[in-house]
């Protein structure tokens, strides 16, 4: 009964949106929408931000400890958008950006200005899935925040995460994942996932993540569960920490 609720569902919203439905398929929605997309971000980022400020000063508060022999932090952030998570960065840190939309860049340039206490290498127009352009192993710390519900394939993404990042770096993580399957938060996640996905920039509600960090090959992973307020909303349930290589 569940499962047929929440399809019956899924078919209303669907009606409602029937006009964007209609963009989707014509291949128009995709465009348009990856550059309004940066604009949503740039408003929405810094709530976020301070919902979770504690949570992330806490998460990147021991950065440092795994700057390289030189002393300097060789940090890359994957999906780094407007860059929000540049004030938590410690200075000095030697920061590759990369991000697949090239409409963040405006964003991205002026997040820098207001943290100057960041030195930036490179800035590439990538996904996380393919990062050829930075050599194994050249990187201390990799950065992935609200970025993993969206990617195409999560396990590529942490193959590419393993291979950049020299022995012993580690990988920071804090991404929105489902829900207990017996709660009414994840009969909620499924019923707007489709809708979720339309304005979320392919972002999914269901995901479990935690299960790809599980499985890759991590000799060391610091995993917690938050939620984030307000609690009822469908990307509530949280992981937050980080795993070394």
């Amino acid at each position: 009964v569940p499962m047929l609720l929440i399809s019956c569902l899924q078919r209303c919203i669907q009606l409602v949106l029937l006009p964007v439905y209609v963009l989707v398929y014509l291949g128009i929605w995709d465009a348009l929408y990856k550059k309004v997309f940066p604009y949503i971000m740039a408003k929405l980022a810094p709530r976020y931000n301070h919902k979770v400020r504690k949570q992330k000063q806490e998460l990147f508060s021991n950065l440092e400890q795994f700057a390289g022999p030189s002393g300097h932090l060789r940090l890359l952030e994957i999906g780094t958008g407007t860059g929000t998570n540049f004030q938590f960065y410690p200075a000095g840190c030697q920061l590759t950006c990369t991000d697949p939309n090239p409409n963040f860049e405006q964003f991205l340039r002026k997040n820098l200005s207001e943290n100057l206490h960041l030195q930036l290498e490179r800035s590439l127009v990538v996904s996380g899935e393919d990062l050829r352009q930075v050599a194994a192993g050249t990187m201390d710390v990799v950065v992935c925040t609200l970025v993993l519900c969206s990617v195409s394939s999560v396990e590529r993404v942490l193959r590419e995460v393993l291979r950049v990042l020299r022995p012993g770096g580690a990988f920071y993580f804090l991404e929105h994942v489902a829900a207990d399957q017996s709660s009414w938060t994840y009969f909620w996640q499924k019923v707007c996932e489709p809708a979720w996905k339309c304005f979320g920039d392919g972002c999914s509600l269901s995901r479990e993540t935690q299960k790809d960090l599980e499985k890759a090959s991590f000799s060391e992973l610091n995993l917690r569960r938050i939620h984030v307020p307000p609690s009822w909303i469908p990307a509530s349930p949280h992981i937050i920490g980080y795993a070394v290589k």
